[in-house]
């Protein structure tokens, strides 16, 4: 099998308010021997909020990313739903109005940069799933996590919207039956739950517009996931990570009962089925503890 490798694209969260999520990552690249090369120069994607703000500026920045993965000659991944999400919608628009990617490229041009299309984006999931392989992953478990009921969460931006699922991943799905994030744990060896919060929204995004309205989506997913027997959730994004494990004491206000459950990265869950330490995927920084290790 060819060796992967990709142009990593971090976002400011990995770095920042989850380590443990870029532990893991690189932990789970070692073990399947992916190579990442990091795009230190990156900046923020505009995390969803620049771009109603000034659209033009935050085209301006996702094509300067991609462009940096464009200088290394490779398919850039992303490890987080909203920097994938943002990423690829300049990617498509850029990619389909030639006007405005040669006014965007005015703008870089002064940087000494220049987006040409040439690099896909396409989250660091769909890399595992599409060019590695689950049958591969299959093959490398040495731990598999079969004793656990693991409920995946989605998110909103990896499934949304529909239209950009060609394009960043070889095997679309639909954003209300999707299947990536089971199918991985499957091949990890757990039990998928099925519930119906698991594509829903976590909240994120409106935590400072309607914290109220954040707090019962947090707390409604978290909920979902214990009715259906969950023994811990699985994000792949680290947003939703941030409020299903940190937020548990407004969500379970907001939605009157006690809410909460470990909640793991997507590589700490793949990390745990191929044989890494908890030390390695940073499992003690997690504030719903992980006592089931």
């Amino acid at each position: 099998m060819k060796k992967l490798k990709y142009a990593l694209f971090t976002g400011c969260t990995a770095k920042q308010s989850t380590p443990e999520q870029m532990m893991s990552t690189l932990a789970v690249a070692k073990k399947l021997g992916i190579e990442l090369v990091e795009l230190t120069e990156a900046s923020c994607c505009g995390a969803s909020h620049l771009q109603d703000y000034d659209e033009f500026l935050s085209l301006v920045l996702n094509a300067r990313n991609i462009a940096y993965a464009e200088k290394h000659g490779l398919t850039m991944v992303t490890i987080c739903n909203t920097c994938q999400l943002n990423t690829a919608m300049t990617k498509h628009k850029l990619d389909n109005d030639e006007a405005l990617k040669a006014k965007v490229n005015e703008k870089l041009a002064e940087v000494g940069l220049e987006y040409k299309g040439t690099s896909q984006v396409t989250h660091f999931l769909y890399a595992i799933i599409d060019d590695f392989g689950l049958d591969a992953i299959k093959e490398l478990v040495v731990t598999p996590l079969s004793q656990f009921n693991i409920a995946p969460f989605y998110g909103c931006h990896n499934i949304r919207p529909s239209e950009l699922q060609n394009e960043t991943h070889k095997s679309p799905e639909s954003a209300y039956r999707p299947t990536s994030l089971d199918d991985l744990i499957v091949a990890c060896g757990g039990e998928s739950v099925d519930y119906e919060e698991k594509n829903k929204c976590c909240g994120f995004h409106v935590e400072l517009q309607a914290p109220k309205t954040a707090a019962i989506l947090t707390g409604n997913a978290i909920a979902g996931a214990m009715d259906a027997d969950a023994d811990w959730m699985v994000t792949p994004c680290p947003l939703c990570h941030l409020k299903l494990d940190t937020q548990t004491h407004h969500a379970s206000e907001a939605i009157g009962r006690d809410v909460k459950l470990p909640v793991l990265h997507m590589q700490q869950m793949l990390g745990l089925a191929l044989g890494c330490s908890s030390d390695e995927l940073g499992l003690k920084h997690h504030v719903a503890k992980v006592d089931f290790i």
